[in-house]
């Protein structure tokens, strides 16, 4: 996917972050990684804890990079929390290229979900 695709998927899941949740804002990469992160869990409530929050950021890096082969998925705890295991070491890149491999498997994840719903 070059940049500007990159570009025009991100900012089309952002406005449909937004409008879905009727905000005023487009989410930012924080934003998105704790809707995945919930979206992972598979519950909501309206008060995580500031752990809960990290925890859930925290398995949403994990499900997206898991898609190169750094993290593979172990199972679920006692309450129903997904675990990954690190199979191999992240790059040490920059934070740019942090962000945009982020942005790039949060695209992916989004347009995987949405063919999902679009077959049930």
């Amino acid at each position: 996917m070059e940049l500007w695709e990159l570009d025009f998927e991100w900012l089309r899941i952002q406005h449909q972050i937004r409008d879905r949740f009727k905000k005023d804002d487009l989410p930012d990469l924080n934003a998105v990684l704790f809707l995945i992160g919930m979206q992972e869990l598979g519950r909501w409530k309206d008060n995580f804890t500031k752990e809960e929050k990290q925890d859930l950021m925290h398995i949403a890096i994990c499900r997206l990079m898991a898609y190169d082969g750094y993290f593979e998925f172990e199972g679920r705890d006692a309450d129903g929390w997904p675990h990954y295991r690190k199979v191999r070491a992240l790059p040490a890149n920059g934070v740019k290229e942090q962000e945009i491999q982020l942005k790039k498997h949060a695209v992916r994840y989004f347009m995987e979900l949405e063919a999902e719903w679009a077959a049930h």
